[in-house]
């Protein structure tokens, strides 16, 4: 059911830290597995009881639509909407707890925040729905920051994030009626932000014995068998004595 408006859904196509924050724990699947049922459990109330949320959306410059910034990441438009968001906020949001996890609460609410309020400025006059702008925002986010860490584990995910969501960049500009490309471009920018803004707050790679600064060659076993021209020093001759034994 549509009230009055037009409806436009956003649909998804398909403090510096150390090198620990890579460590796996249950947040890592327990939390957007709670965040996701949450979305499947209000489409279902909607379903069961003919219930119609979409007055909870983002309505841009009008005051009730500001309730939507929180509620509309939870309200689609049909099941295909909902499935095809619920895929990628599983896999992304499962990759900022895993690699980001000291500011992974931050960025994520942030996100939801900022990206909601994009929508609501810039918006054309319409019920916003749906989780894809959170989606577009951890997408920009784990890209770009993956870019500017120079950590190889974060610049590898960065990566994987583009050859499965880097077709999310059409959905920032206005091909589709009916799709809130506003949300897109709004938690898209809103992500691309949050990752210069906390460009430091990276974990670290570990570092090897070599590269430290305590660090002396002079003391390396492995280099102690070279000389100062790189060609391997051969090992004096053991002695060896003429040994006799007896047999019993």
């Amino acid at each position: 059911m549509i009230l009055d408006k037009q409806l436009l859904v956003g649909c998804s196509m398909g403090k510096e830290t150390h090198h620990h924050s890579f460590q796996f724990n249950n947040r890592v699947i327990i939390y957007p597995l709670l965040f996701v049922l949450l979305m499947w459990l209000v489409f279902w109330f909607e379903l069961r009881f003919s219930f119609n949320f979409t007055k909870y959306g983002v309505l841009p410059r009008e005051l009730s639509g500001l309730r939507g910034i929180l509620f509309s990441p939870f309200i689609h438009s049909n099941l295909s909407h909902l499935w095809h968001n619920s895929i990628p906020t599983l896999i992304l949001l499962a990759g900022l707890i895993y690699f980001y996890r000291p500011v992974a609460l931050k960025v994520f609410l942030f996100l939801i925040i900022f990206s909601g309020l994009g929508t609501w400025i810039v918006g054309r006059e319409a019920y916003h729905i749906g989780a894809s702008g959170i989606v577009y925002g951890l997408a920009s986010f784990l890209f770009f920051k993956g870019l500017w860490s120079k950590n190889f584990r974060l610049t590898a995910f960065s990566l994987i994030v583009v050859f499965l969501y880097g077709s999310l960049i059409w959905g920032t500009l206005p091909l589709q009626d009916g799709m809130s490309w506003e949300g897109h471009l709004s938690g898209f920018l809103t992500g691309a932000i949050l990752a210069f803004l906390l460009r430091n707050k990276i974990a670290k790679a570990p570092k090897y014995i070599w590269e430290t600064e305590s660090y002396n060659s002079d003391n390396d076993p492995f280099l102690q068998q070279f000389d100062e021209n790189g060609n391997f020093i051969d090992p004096p001759a053991p002695d060896t004595e003429e040994e006799n034994f007896k047999e019993d």
